[in-house]
């Protein structure tokens, strides 16, 4: 699919208004970047004239309009009330990003958007968000609201996403499960979270080239993509396995590190929370791997149609052959 040239056009805007939040020295000015880049990802939802495009940017907009509503009145507060000020903006913030108990926006989003968005939407979008509420871990209480957020999210993605046929919003409850690592990684240090974000990013950028090359949206129309060849369920099986984290592969790494540090500041709790929701998680991906795995099989097979692997192109193998770096960690380990 051939994306309008004004497309590239809105990116580059949607960038900028990244850019200039996080690099502001006043909320106004985040505001206006977060404005700017809420008006550029519009366009980029809506870029053909279909009901479930404009209804996913319409219910985009509404959300974010009240969440750029909240910072922005609550920022009035700051000079006065700083502490509760510092908190309506932590809200609005999460509102932002989608984080429970703010989530009930997202999933219902995301099954109107094409792979390209969804994409977008699960990490650029979030960015910002996320750097904001890095700039807000100056006090303790903070920091605990932070940490019963990313409890509450890792629970909500996992539970979320249980019998779900629908691969965009199994997607989407997965990135808030993933949001939940990377608030929990806020509240410790910036350079776990900038890694967990990069490495999520990476994995979920394979997934969705995939998909977007398959055109698939069910999981029924998964299994029915006529991909008979062993590699086809073994790829997207590898970048399922490193996006729950499985180890050895390379979602496991950040979530190992991630662990090791909330151990060493005694964060059992949230330690307890994320792993559990991180079991849910693998459940509901190995529900997505292993149909079309015992479809394919030679004795179940059923599918006398033999196809190219037309998926398979080479940037789509660069972007799967990622979730093996996660081999060289441990050998790396081991060396010092």
């Amino acid at each position: 699919m051939l994306f309008p040239l004004t497309y590239f056009l809105f990116f580059f805007f949607l960038v900028m208004g990244i850019l200039i939040s996080i690099s502001s020295p006043s909320w106004f000015g985040v505001w206006i970047g977060l404005e700017l880049n809420l008006m550029s990802f519009i366009p980029l939802i809506s870029f053909k004239m279909n009901s479930y495009f404009s209804e996913a940017a319409l219910k985009y907009f509404l959300i974010q309009a009240m969440g750029s509503a909240l910072l922005i009145s609550s920022s009035f507060l700051f000079i006065s009330v700083t502490f509760i000020s510092l908190s309506l903006i932590l809200f609005s913030l999460l509102l932002k990003m989608g984080s429970a108990p703010f989530h009930f926006w997202f999933p219902q989003v995301m099954e109107g958007l094409l792979w390209p968005q969804v994409f977008l939407l699960s990490t650029v979008q979030k960015m910002a968000p996320l750097t904001l509420t890095s700039y807000l871990m100056i006090s303790e209480t903070l920091s605990k609201l932070v940490i019963i957020s990313a409890i509450l999210s890792a629970m909500i993605g996992a539970l979320g996403g249980l019998n779900l046929m629908f691969l965009r919003k199994i997607i989407a409850f997965s990135s808030i499960n993933h949001l939940s690592w990377m608030l929990i990684a806020i509240s410790m240090s910036d350079t776990f979270w900038l890694f967990y974000f990069s490495i999520y990013s990476v994995i979920l950028l394979s997934i969705t080239s995939m998909f977007f090359k398959l055109q698939t949206f069910t999981l029924s129309s998964l299994i029915k993509s006529d991909q008979t060849s062993s590699l086809f369920p073994l790829i997207i099986s590898l970048n399922f396995f490193s996006l729950s984290g499985l180890p050895p592969f390379t979602g496991f790494v950040p979530k190992w590190m991630l662990i090791q540090a909330m151990l060493d500041q005694s964060l059992f709790l949230p330690v307890f929370f994320l792993l559990t929701s991180a079991l849910i998680t693998l459940y509901f991906y190995l529900r997505i791997m292993i149909p079309f795995i015992l479809i394919l099989s030679p004795t179940m097979s059923f599918n006398s149609k033999f196809k190219s692997l037309s998926f398979l192109s080479p940037s789509i193998i660069i972007k799967s052959s990622f979730n093996f770096l996660g081999l060289l960690f441990p050998l790396y380990s081991l060396l010092l």
